[in-house]
C-alpha cells in the first residue's frame, strides 16, 4: 500500500510540474492579437517598420532597450510601451498577452 501511495504522489507531482512547464499562451490566438502590432512591427523579418522587426525576437542577444529577451522583459515592454510604442497594460488582458508572447516565440 505504501508503494502505491508513493507512486501516486510521484505521478501527481510529475503531472503538476509538467503543467507548469507547458506553454501559457495559444500562439494561434496570439497571431490574431498581433494584427494590431503588425501596423508597426514586421513579423516575418528583422527590418524596421515604425518599430523593430520581431522575427527571431527570443533568439536575439538583447532587446532594443538592452535587456535580454525573456518573457518577463517582453511582457514589460508590451505593458509599458515606450519610444513611440503605446502601453498595452490596460488594453490587453493577461491571457491575450500570454497568447501574444506564445506567438512571438514562433517568429
Amino acid at each position: 500500500m505504501k508503494r502505491f501511495c508513493v507512486g501516486a504522489m510521484g505521478a501527481i507531482l510529475v503531472a503538476g510540474t509538467s503543467a507548469l512547464w507547458a506553454a501559457k499562451g495559444d500562439a494561434a490566438k496570439g497571431k490574431e492579437e498581433f494584427e494590431q502590432c503588425a501596423v508597426c512591427h514586421n513579423a516575418d523579418s528583422t527590418e524596421k517598420k515604425m518599430g523593430p522587426g520581431l522575427k527571431g525576437l527570443f533568439q536575439k542577444d538583447k532587446l532594443v532597450n538592452g535587456k535580454k529577451p525573456t518573457e518577463a522583459n517582453v511582457r514589460a515592454k508590451i505593458d509599458e510601451g515606450g519610444n513611440g510604442m503605446p502601453a498595452y497594460k490596460d488594453m490587453l488582458d493577461e491571457k491575450q498577452k500570454d497568447d501574444l508572447i506564445a506567438y512571438l516565440k514562433t517568429l
